[in-house]
């Protein structure tokens, strides 16, 4: 077991076996957009972490989360209880659960999906190999959130125009942009993406965000 982490007022713990946390997802509960009372779900929720880092940022949230890993759902399950924390979390495939769940039953949809196609030979892993598409993800996204609610991921630069393309297909309207840097003179790692269910056309780019800096 990886040791536990210290997530705002909430403990986080992991095991060795789960996808580790990484800045991206940091990055990520910062950028997305809260409001009071929001029924949020993460698709690909992992051991909790993103909850746990949105719960930290508004008390009032109601928390729900989509994982595959039946080890990863009972410990996200674990991480919410022993944090005080109520929610729900459903354990199986994004592209089948999602079916189940109430279309726009939530306000804010938030994700790390894994980000290479399957034998594309990116980097981490297994787990960083999709088995659901990008257009599943959004797909998924896009029938859980209402209209004029928000979805908020982080995704590779590269796969920018297919991302824009598999959201606006769901109905989802990108609103906001930011990249992620590691370094001045390096390439974006990372992008992070909002858009909203049924929304005006029109983005907004924001500073990048070098992770060096806070």
């Amino acid at each position: 077991m990886r040791g536990p982490e210290q997530l705002g007022p909430y403990r986080y713990e992991q095991s060795d076996v789960c996808f580790p946390l990484g800045q991206d997802s940091l990055a990520l509960a910062e950028f997305a957009t809260l409001r009071r009372g929001d029924k949020v779900c993460d698709l690909g929720c992992g051991a909790g972490a993103l909850l746990l880092l949105l719960a930290g940022r508004q008390s009032t949230l109601e928390l729900s989360g989509v994982e595959i890993s039946p080890e990863d759902s009972a410990l996200a399950r674990k991480n919410l209880a022993e944090n005080g924390l109520t929610g729900e979390i459903y354990t199986g495939d994004v592209r089948r659960v999602c079916k189940t769940l109430p279309a726009g039953g939530f306000s804010l949809v938030v994700s790390n999906p894994p980000y290479f196609r399957a034998g594309s030979g990116g980097d981490g892993g297994a787990a960083r190999m999709e088995e659901a598409t990008l257009t599943d993800w959004c797909a998924a996204a896009g029938r859980l959130v209402k209209n004029g609610g928000r979805f908020a991921l982080v995704h590779r630069p590269e796969r920018l125009a297919e991302l824009f393309a598999a959201l606006q297909h769901s109905g989802l309207e990108p609103k906001r942009l930011q990249l992620i840097q590691h370094k001045e003179d390096t390439p974006p790692s990372a992008v992070l993406v909002e858009a909203v269910r049924q929304g005006r056309l029109g983005l907004e780019v924001l500073p990048v965000r070098l992770m060096n800096r806070r």
